[in-house]
């Protein structure tokens, strides 16, 4: 009995320090949709820095409301990568890229990202090219997109300039909130579309690959030879 109950409390405090990380340090997320491509693929797996904005009830699990607003708050930059709680329903975890900040006019023109009236710069480099699980090959077009504060990173343009959000009305940017926008940008639902992302719903900043598979899931490990991503695996989040 007295070792069933040391197991039982080495159990707990595992648990305890388990959520303890989790809840203020890093917390693991996989990305389960191709709205962030080139920089994130389905099926890679990141941890996200807790603190990097401070911490609000959505640090905590199953956001209880036991923290008031947002306390220890660091203000995020343009061009991070978040995870935040999308404003379609305030629970649902959603990570994009961070491209407007309180104050800023954000517009898309033809395809082209405008901060505060002034395009942004894009360079096209070589197309990308998608593999599917039946072996079919696409290629996408792909920029260099350059932000005001001088943070490069890949977009997609998979529809080229026409696609259904490649032309919006100027989105203000509103005092405690912020604009979010997804890398393969002709495919993904972002604040073009529920809106700006508020303060409050903040989660963290992805930090680091530390796990990636393609079209198997991980405990499948008998398929790994094939399908992991082994060159991903512990690359920073850019």
């Amino acid at each position: 009995m007295k070792d069933l109950l040391e197991t039982g409390k080495t159990i707990v405090y595992a648990v305890a320090i388990a959520m303890i990380i989790r809840t203020f340090a890093y917390e693991p997320f996989n990305i389960p949709s191709g709205s962030m491509i080139p920089t994130l693929l389905v099926g890679d797996y990141l941890f996200v820095s807790k603190p990097s904005y401070g911490f609000s009830r959505h640090s905590l699990p199953f956001s209880l409301p036991l923290i008031p607003g947002r306390i220890l708050y660091e203000s995020p930059k343009r061009g991070d990568v978040f995870v935040f709680k999308t404003p379609a329903d305030n629970k649902t975890d959603f990570i994009k890229r961070l491209i407007g900040l309180p104050g800023d006019a954000i517009q898309v023109v033809n395809g082209v990202l405008h901060i505060n009236g002034k395009a942004v710069v894009r360079r096209r480099i070589e197309d990308y090219v998608d593999t599917d699980s039946y072996g079919n090959s696409r290629r996408v077009p792909r920029f260099i997109e350059t932000l005001p504060n001088g943070v490069k990173h890949e977009i997609l343009e998979a529809d080229g300039d026409t696609g259904r959000l490649d032309n919006t009305k100027i989105f203000t940017v509103p005092k405690d909130y912020f604009f979010a926008m997804g890398d393969n940008r002709d495919n993904s639902s972002d604040s073009r579309v529920f809106g700006f992302v508020p303060k409050v719903n903040l989660v963290g900043r992805a930090e680091f690959l530390f796990f990636s598979i393609k079209d198997v899931k991980p405990y499948e490990f008998w398929k790994w030879p094939d399908k992991l991503r082994s060159e991903r695996i512990f690359n920073g989040v850019r």
